[in-house]
């Protein structure tokens, strides 16, 4: 009886601390989804800052343009949650695109850019790592502001009104860019530090990003 006992206290506390670590974590709660192209991602940029943010408490998901399993570079397999079509941005906390030559293909993608300017809208986090900054940039949604990119494609943010700072990882208001696979993990870390920090909620049809600190309330 006594053994039964202990066991059933030992058991009770397990979960009590299990339950307690959950709560413990920043972003329980937050919701990412990171797009991948269907071919050539880089696997280090979707794998590192994802460990990342799962670790931290955040639900992730991965969207790509079919549903087949996505290919890496380094011969990495995953498979798609949702399709990218599917994606609204007010349903997610952060939107993410992976790098890797595969992403050329959302440089110009009016799905995508139409999520990334609805995500600015809805004050919702952005991140982009490797050549996946240029998709941004041609979004409009990066002229003015600071970024980085792999230096390879440099010129294609610039010529946009970018303004391009070279560091392995940079952030301007709520989108954050990372030049390469050696950022992984620090982009992953910018990405959990921005999704920590209160949220702003766009009210009477306007932008957090105004300048009118009335029409954006934290909650």
């Amino acid at each position: 009886m006594k053994k039964s006992l202990i066991i059933l206290l030992v058991s009770v506390l397990s979960l009590s601390l299990a339950l307690a670590q959950e709560k413990e974590k920043p972003l329980s709660g937050k919701k990412v989804v990171m797009i991948v192209a269907p071919k050539d991602f880089r696997d280090e940029e979707l794998l590192e800052p994802m460990v990342i943010l799962l670790d931290k408490g955040a639900k992730v998901v991965i969207a790509s343009s079919s549903l087949d399993s996505a290919i890496g570079m380094s011969g990495g397999k995953i498979k798609p949650d949702i399709s990218l079509s599917t994606i609204q941005a007010k349903d997610w906390d952060a939107i993410v695109l992976v790098g890797g030559q595969g992403a050329k293909i959302y440089w110009d993608d009016k799905v995508v850019r139409d999520i990334l300017k609805e995500a600015v809208k809805e004050d919702k986090v952005i991140g982009a790592i490797c050549i996946a900054p240029v998709a941004l940039a041609n979004a409009g949604i990066l002229e003015g502001k600071k970024a980085t990119v792999s230096e390879t494609v440099a010129d294609k943010i610039k010529s946009k009104g970018t303004i391009y700072t070279k560091l392995d990882v940079e952030q301007d208001g709520k989108i954050i860019t990372a030049n390469g696979p050696q950022a992984a993990g620090k982009f992953g870390e910018a990405l959990v530090q921005a999704l920590s920090k209160p949220q702003c909620k766009p009210t009477e049809g306007k932008s957090c990003g105004g300048k009118s600190s009335k029409s954006c309330p934290l909650h």
